[in-house]
């Protein structure tokens, strides 16, 4: 397990490179513009716990692996209360959009790389075995701090603004997540002794390369909507903002 761990560490680091971020860091940009895209992300946000409580979680188990995942399904069912709490705080609930134009909006062509991501973890985590899942989750436990990294840093900025703390984007999401399944350096290791056969390794590899490269699609797709979007008026058609709102 350890070589999978490995790869998956080094397709963080490539991750961590998308321009997306590169926009993200750029504070001469307002950084409600760079946060512009927080309503694409609603289809897997609110996913996330249906993904946790009904896919990864199996109950009961005696197997220890699959009980550790378990747990770690108990710290992320909840987070998308967190998003929705962030949604109002962010202005987006202040919007006027009626139910059937928000359906509209989740499943548009223009998030469909957002919706991928949750459907290729349903995939290829339904009916899994505890080390598939687990790499799973260690894949989106990486991709994600990289991501709230970034995020956590905005939303100290805006705290500065508009007086509001964010929870889902902001630093107390960004503290809870280790960016590992795994909390101890003891568990760690053990995970990293455990043995695979050449064909659930390979199958592991494909899964991990997989997963990051629709992970990427989707913040490329983030990156186009922030770019096009105000992030005042989040769902009005894109638009090309050529001179991006600069920081009060």
């Amino acid at each position: 397990m350890e070589e999978v761990l490995a790869l998956i560490e080094k397709k963080k680091q490539e991750f961590a490179k998308a321009e997306l971020f590169e926009f993200m860091r750029d504070k001469s940009i307002d950084p409600r513009q760079r946060l512009a895209f927080a309503p694409c992300i609603a289809h897997f946000a609110m996913s996330f716990g249906e993904l946790n409580q009904s896919i990864f979680r199996e109950e009961p188990t005696n197997d220890p692996l699959q009980a550790m995942i378990n747990n770690h399904t108990y710290e992320d069912d909840h987070h998308w209360l967190w998003f929705l709490a962030d949604m109002e705080r962010l202005g987006i609930n202040n919007k006027s959009l009626k139910f059937s134009d928000a359906l509209t909006f989740v499943w548009s062509e223009q998030l469909k790389a957002s919706r991928l991501v949750t459907y290729q973890i349903f995939r290829y985590a339904f009916g899994a075995s505890p080390i598939t899942k687990l790499a799973i989750l260690e894949v989106v436990e990486a991709s994600g701090n990289v991501f709230l990294s970034a995020t956590a840093s905005i939303a100290e900025e805006l705290r500065s603004i508009t007086k509001k703390e964010l929870i889902y984007f902001g630093c107390f999401h960004l503290d809870v997540e280790t960016g590992h399944t795994t909390g101890t350096p003891d568990v760690e290791q053990s995970i990293k002794n455990i043995p695979l056969t050449i064909e659930s390794r390979q199958e592991v590899f494909d899964i991990v390369e997989n997963l990051f490269e629709i992970f990427t699609e989707q913040i490329a797709e983030l990156l186009v909507y922030a770019k096009t979007h105000s992030f005042d008026q989040p769902f009005t058609e894109p638009r090309e903002i050529l001179q991006p709102l600069k920081a009060a």
